[in-house]
C-alpha cells in the first residue's frame, strides 16, 4: 500500500495533479472559499472530497451523472455548521448530537462534527481502490474528549465507493453520547422508483415540524392524507408535493435483515444503490424535497437514531453512551451501481 500524508501546502487555486496511475488520478485545488478539495477519478467519473473540512463529499458524478441533490451552493463554504455551507452530496452528522435540535437542546443541526477541520488527512493507495482518511480529535476541558477517523474508498472501474466512520472514546472516566447520520443528499429524478429490502410498513411519517420547515395548507392536507393511508413514497412522479419537506423514519431494520439495501431505479437502466449493516445503523431516513432552490431525494439517509436531535434519540432509546476508551465502527456503500 502507498500512503501520501496530505498537508495545507499541498492545495492551491490552481488544480495540480498529485497521483496517477492506470485506475486513477488525484488531483488538488481549492475552492474560491479557500476549501481544499481532492478530485479522485477512475474510468467511471469523480469524487471531490474535502479531507480538512469534515471529510464531505462535495461532488458525485459517474457515467456522467450527477448523484447529488439540486441547491444554491456553488462551492463549499466554511462555517459552524452544516447550514453554512449545505451544497455536500455527503457530510457526516454527529458526533455528540445528530439531527435537527429541538428547542430544548442546545446542539447545533446535524452536530459538531459536519463542519470540523480535520487535524490529519492522508491518501491510501492499493490495488484496485483508493481511500482518503482524515482524523479530528475533539476534546473540550471538562467535556467529552474523542477521536475520529472518517474515510472515502474509491474503487477502479466502479460507480460504487465506500464510506467509513470510526469513533474512539478517549476518556478514561466517562462515557461519551454518540449519534451517528451518514447524511447522503442524492439527487431528485423525476419518475424514478425506489425500492428496498424491507418493508414499507417499517417506515411512519414523521409528524413533528421542525424550525426549518414551514408548512402550508397544501402541504399539510398531503401529510394528513400520508399520515391517514400509511402509505410510503417510492415513485417521484409528483414533485408539487413536496415543499416543504416529506421525511419518513424507519423503525429498527435489523429486526427485518442483517443488511439493508435502498435502491432508485432511474428509469433509464442506472440505479442509486446504498447498503450497510443494519445492526450499527439501525434506522433509517427518507427526505424528499422539490423547490426552486433545492431539490433532493435523500432515499435512504443510515443512521444509529431518527434526526429529531439528541434530547429525542435519548428519550427513544436510541442514544449510544460509548464507555470510556471504548470504539464504534459505521459502514456504508453508495454511488451509481449500473
Amino acid at each position: 500500500m502507498k500512503k501520501f500524508n496530505l498537508s495545507h501546502a499541498m492545495f492551491n487555486p490552481a488544480s495540480f495533479t498529485l497521483y496517477q496511475d492506470a485506475d486513477f488520478t488525484v488531483e488538488t485545488f481549492t475552492y474560491p472559499s479557500g476549501v481544499e478539495a481532492l478530485k479522485l477519478t477512475n474510468h467511471r467519473g469523480y469524487l471531490t472530497v474535502l479531507p480538512f473540512y469534515g471529510l464531505m463529499i462535495w461532488d458525485a458524478v459517474f457515467d456522467g451523472i450527477n448523484l447529488k441533490e439540486k441547491d444554491g451552493f456553488t462551492y463549499p463554504r466554511f462555517g459552524q455548521q452544516i447550514a453554512d455551507t449545505y451544497g455536500a452530496f455527503e457530510f457526516n452528522s454527529g458526533l455528540l448530537a445528530s439531527g435537527n435540535p429541538s428547542p430544548e437542546d442546545d446542539h447545533v443541526q446535524h452536530g459538531e462534527f459536519a463542519t470540523a477541520r480535520m487535524d490529519y488527512a492522508a491518501l491510501l493507495i492499493d490495488e484496485g481502490q483508493l481511500t482518503v482518511q482524515s482524523d479530528y480529535e475533539y476534546i473540550k476541558g471538562f467535556g467529552d474528549h474523542y477521536l475520529a477517523t472518517p474515510s472515502v474508498t474509491m474503487f477502479a472501474d466502479s460507480g460504487l465507493f465506500d464510506l467509513d466512520m470510526h469513533v474512539k472514546n478517549l476518556s478514561h472516566a466517562a462515557p461519551m453520547p454518540l449519534q451517528y447520520m451518514c447524511h447522503l443528499c442524492c439527487a431528485y429524478v423525476l419518475g424514478a422508483t425506489m425500492t428496498a429490502n424491507v418493508p414499507d410498513e417499517a417506515f411512519q411519517l414523521r409528524t413533528s415540524v421542525p424550525a426549518h420547515v414551514h408548512p402550508t395548507p397544501e402541504w399539510t392536507a398531503f401529510t394528513d392524507e400520508l399520515q391517514a393511508s400509511g402509505k410510503l413514497i417510492d415513485k417521484l412522479d409528483d414533485a408539487s408535493h413536496y415543499d416543504p419537506e416529506i421525511v419518513f423514519f424507519s423503525d429498527d431494520l435489523s429486526k427485518y435483515t442483517d443488511t439493508a439495501e435502498f435502491r432508485v431505479e432511474l428509469g433509464d437502466g442506472h440505479t442509486f444503490l446504498t447498503k450497510y449493516p443494519t445492526a450499527d445503523l439501525p434506522i433509517v431516513t427518507r427526505w424528499i424535497l422539490y423547490n426552486g432552490d433545492q431539490q433532493v431525494n435523500a432515499f435512504a439517509l443510515p443512521g444509529t437514531s431518527t434526526p429529531e436531535g439528541r434530547l429525542a434519540a435519548k428519550q427513544a432509546g436510541t442514544l449510544i453512551m460509548l464507555p470510556p476508551q471504548a470504539e464504534k465502527h459505521f459502514h456504508v456503500q453508495t454511488g451509481l451501481e449500473k
